[in-house]
């Protein structure tokens, strides 16, 4: 008996040994924010490490991060980003995974102000909506569209790419994976890159411009990939989710059974040189406390100087450095009132016919303004006729002044407003980020200085799981690899 014992002990000594460096799974996971990018990277890593993996999800908020609402009146509406992309298949996926559902489509015509007038009004008529676009800007939405397209072709090829298993340690080499041209087009403006397909500066400077400032609040002035993103959402298609859409990110959550820890993460220090181990400390209402992690994924944006949130890191040689530029403020407000339609050129009321209105890059006060539906949409719901009083989305750069509401409403009952770091400064940063800041440590918001929406930061969180998961299992030839098209190609 002694004797089979020492062989089993000699046996497992030599299985041990012959094992490579990181056989056994992590014990533990640490994701800072429960965003869209929190809660995606807990659900993915436990998808690859298996469900005996404890993750704890840090958020010093509420869960959704910027995806968010407010209530009026006892109805909830999105505060957040409103709204996803049909193309956008991981959050297809989520939504498919967790039983939600879309929420039914109230249809409501846009327009685009310039200021003093409408410079395009959409109609209840497709082919009249065509025609209008081309009697003022010729084949210039055909050429916009072209370009989107042919842009989001190529970026769909980053999810053969992670359904084979492949990761990439920082945002550049995943854009060099998808074409040669998607590096330069962080580097060149949509405007330079639309003038060089045939796109008139007159389409540019009312239409495009018109859709980035909705969804960015910057102008055409930005990169070229965020722009393209941007414009590929404005194409219809779009879809949110019943009941909201931060419901994905609180779904996720409890199906990976992650530990949702509320507190506010300072700092993340290396414990040892060898087998990495990251001490995450954190202050919460019941006060200071601190763990001990195998990997850790930052899933919140970075602040770029060092205020009272930032969090720090130590213990590394040689210091980490995040290189990033600052966020763009955006201010949403939900107002309860009568829209003063007169503002607009439509003194009755009666006869607004628009549920949306853009505007084009002059200076203004606003950005968008939206006649919206809770999210939760019944079956006999109606929108609010333009006489009514309704609830309507700003989107301005700054909080709206009293006069400044004055100007938009009539009158009104309540303003209710939520202000976010919504986006990069697109222009601003000296580079683009890495994804692996160190060994068992990843920024997943690093993709947003490319582009920024959710779905980027579900690529980015598939693309986080996989690095992190390839690394520690030493399957290094899934990370960075070159001229993937036809890797991909060979394996099917």
């Amino acid at each position: 008996m002694a004797r089979a014992t020492w062989l089993l002990a000699v046996l497992a000594a030599l299985l041990a040994a012959a094992a490579p460096s990181g056989d056994t799974r992590p014990n533990k996971i640490a994701v800072v924010g429960a965003g869209i990018g929190g809660s995606a990277v807990a659900h993915f890593l436990q998808q690859h490490f298996g469900p005996r993996v404890q993750i704890d999800v840090y958020e010093k908020g509420t869960v959704g991060g910027r995806l968010a609402t407010i209530s009026v009146n006892k109805q909830h509406y999105e505060s957040g980003a409103a709204s996803f992309h049909a193309l956008s298949l991981h959050t297809q996926n989520f939504v498919k995974l967790l039983g939600l559902r879309h929420r039914r489509e109230v249809v409501g015509r846009s327009a685009i102000f310039g200021g003093e007038q409408f410079v395009l009004e959409e109609t209840d008529w497709y082919l009249l909506n065509l025609f209008r676009l081309w009697w003022h800007y010729g084949i210039s939405f055909l050429r916009l569209q072209m370009w989107v397209e042919e842009v989001m072709e190529k970026f769909m090829r980053i999810y053969k790419y992670q359904a084979h298993g492949y990761a990439f340690s920082g945002v550049e080499e995943l854009l060099h994976s998808l074409g040669e041209s998607f590096v330069n087009m962080t580097q060149r403006s949509v405007a330079e890159s639309l003038l060089q397909v045939g796109v008139t500066q007159r389409f540019i400077d009312d239409v495009v411009s018109a859709v980035l400032r909705a969804s960015y609040g910057q102008s055409a002035a930005m990169p070229a990939f965020a722009g393209a993103m941007s414009l590929a959402g404005a194409q219809g298609s779009l879809w949110s989710v019943e009941g909201g859409n931060k419901l994905v990110c609180s779904g996720l959550l409890r199906l990976t059974k992650a530990k949702v820890i509320h507190a506010r993460v300072t700092s993340v220090t290396l414990q040892s040189s060898g087998k990495a181990l990251y001490q995450v400390e954190y202050e919460s209402e019941e006060g200071r406390g601190a763990d001990v992690y195998d990997i850790v994924v930052i899933a919140t944006p970075l602040p770029l100087t060092n205020g009272s949130d930032s969090l720090s890191f130590h213990g590394f040689h040689p210091p980490l450095h995040v290189a990033q530029g600052p966020f763009q403020p955006t201010v949403v407000s939900l107002v309860h009132g009568y829209l003063n339609s007169s503002y607009f050129g439509f003194p009755d009321p009666k006869l607004f016919p628009f549920a949306s209105i853009l505007t084009t890059d002059f200076p203004n006060f606003f950005c968008v303004l939206d006649n919206i539906c809770p999210v939760n949409v019944s079956a006999s719901f109606r929108r609010k006729q333009p006489q009514e009083a309704a609830v309507w989305r700003v989107q301005s750069p700054k909080p709206l002044s009293r006069s400044q509401l004055k100007t938009l409403f009539r009158s009104y009952y309540s303003v209710q407003t939520a202000e976010w770091q919504a986006h990069p400064r697109y222009g601003s940063s000296p580079a683009l980020p890495r994804f692996q800041l160190h060994d068992q440590l990843f920024y997943l918001n690093a993709l947003e200085w490319a582009a920024s929406s959710v779905e980027v930061m579900a690529v980015a969180a598939k693309n986080v799981a996989l690095l992190a998961f390839n690394h520690w299992y030493q399957d290094l030839d899934k990370i960075d690899q070159k001229d993937l098209m036809h890797k991909v190609k060979t394996e099917l």
